[in-house]
């Protein structure tokens, strides 16, 4: 292992909480189960926040219209996807102390290293564009504000929540928390009132079926969009040195309770995701409306299905997602570019530079939808640098040590690494050469 090591992107954090995760490593907490657990909670819930952005809105809602709950299995097998991927992401920070970023750093050429930065600096600001852009689209629907002046409405409230990177860790994870439970809530009240055909949802959930090649390409797209390349090296920045170990049963105990964070917060994502597809398909689908392909009609067309309070709890929703996940963006941003060039700016001017381009786009009267799916293009090309050195690096027992992969797990790993870049890479030649 290389000896020099980054300071992680948040590393200062509440005395209490780092004082309550050493009570439970070395066996002295006397508390419950959940009050153990809590202060290992977070970095999942931070990550999960790519799962649940505004991308995933579109195409969820999309899904759902067209073809009713057919296609609820594809977000079922993407979830279980996310959970594998992410939990190497996490094991990765904790059993290096280093995230993947400086990892590519070390152990790949000059050249290498440079071009994959240069890559995922594209891919971070791709992937802010979209989430960016949700957010403003949020006050413009909820608010009925200009789109301009809720774009830079929207750079401020980013800037703000931002800010609590000062205060340590907790208090950021604790706020980007809170905005996925405002998306949580929000579609759990969706579902409530537009009351879905309960044995259906079950039977679409694990049931794998298809309609038509419509179908099969809007399932590839939402499964090859599972993984956003830019979180991985997020969430492996986010468990290094997050928790202090002394040996190697603290390491496996500290692990194992991300675990949990990571099933536990990507659970809810996919609960949130499915939640979107079925509002559309027993909303949309169930009256005849399989045409709604953007976020702006959902909501309108909400209000006259549902009522008021589903548009407005929808827009919630939307504008919870795309303000956690600009934020998101940003701290992966600064993340690739600390782990890959050893080089650090202020989030401010970090977050001033990935706001132009849709500042621009919205200035400029483009059309958001045909912006998003170029910026998905741009994500296509930067999965593969992020997923296969992920599993590169956690099979290595030099770098891994006790925590090691399984050979079955490398064996999974691998299988679904490919899935995804493989889907990714279909979706691509769709967008660049039609289909």
């Amino acid at each position: 292992m290389a000896s020099k090591q980054t300071e992680p992107l948040i590393r200062q954090g509440d005395a209490s909480t780092l004082h309550t995760a050493n009570e439970v490593l070395t066996g002295t907490s006397k508390k419950g189960f959940f009050a153990r657990l809590l202060p290992f909670m977070g970095p999942a819930f931070v990550a999960s926040v790519a799962y649940i952005d505004p991308g995933n809105f579109a195409t969820n809602i999309q899904g759902g219209a067209q073809f009713g709950y057919m296609l609820l299995w594809v977000i079922t097998a993407s979830n279980l996807m996310a959970m594998l991927i992410q939990t190497l992401s996490a094991k990765l920070g904790i059993a290096t102390g280093r995230n993947l970023a400086e990892l590519c750093r070390e152990h790949f050429p000059q050249w290498v290293s440079v071009m994959m930065w240069i890559l995922m600096e594209l891919v971070a600001m791709a992937t802010d564009l979209a989430e960016f852009l949700g957010a403003a689209l949020g006050f413009n629907l909820l608010f009925h504000i200009p789109l301009f002046p809720a774009a830079l409405l929207t750079a401020v409230t980013t800037f703000i929540i931002l800010g609590l990177e000062r205060r340590g860790f907790r208090p950021l994870e604790a706020v980007i928390t809170a905005l996925v439970g405002v998306i949580a809530f929000c579609y759990v009240i969706e579902t409530i009132l537009d009351k879905p055909e309960i044995s259906q949802v079950l039977f679409h959930a694990v049931v794998p079926q298809f309609s038509g090649v419509e179908s099969v390409l809007l399932a590839t797209g939402i499964l090859g969009a599972t993984v956003m390349p830019h979180v991985i090296f997020l969430h492996s920045s986010l468990t290094q040195n997050r928790i202090p170990t002394k040996n190697d049963s603290e390491l496996k105990k500290l692990f194992r309770f991300q675990i949990f964070d990571v099933t536990i917060a990507m659970g809810l994502a996919g609960l949130v995701n499915g939640a979107m597809l079925i509002m559309a398909s027993s909303t949309f689908h169930a009256q005849g409306l399989k045409e709604i392909g953007s976020i702006e009609e959902a909501y309108r067309t909400l209000t006259p299905l549902l009522g008021s309070a589903a548009s407005t709890v929808f827009g919630i929703s939307l504008l919870a997602s795309g303000l956690s996940s600009s934020a998101v963006g940003t701290m992966a941003g600064q993340v690739i570019m600390q782990g890959f060039i050893h080089r650090t700016i202020p989030s401010w001017v970090r977050r001033a530079v990935t706001m132009a381009p849709p500042i621009i786009v919205i200035a400029l009267g483009l059309d958001p939808t045909r912006t998003l799916v170029l910026s998905q293009v741009v994500l296509s090309f930067g999965l593969p640098f992020a997923v296969i050195p992920l599993v590169m690096f956690t099979q290595s027992k030099d770098l891994m040590g006790i925590l090691v992969n399984h050979k079955i797990t490398t064996i999974i790993a691998g299988i679904v690494a490919a899935l995804i870049v493989s889907l990714n890479l279909f979706l691509l030649s769709q967008l660049l050469f039609g289909g």
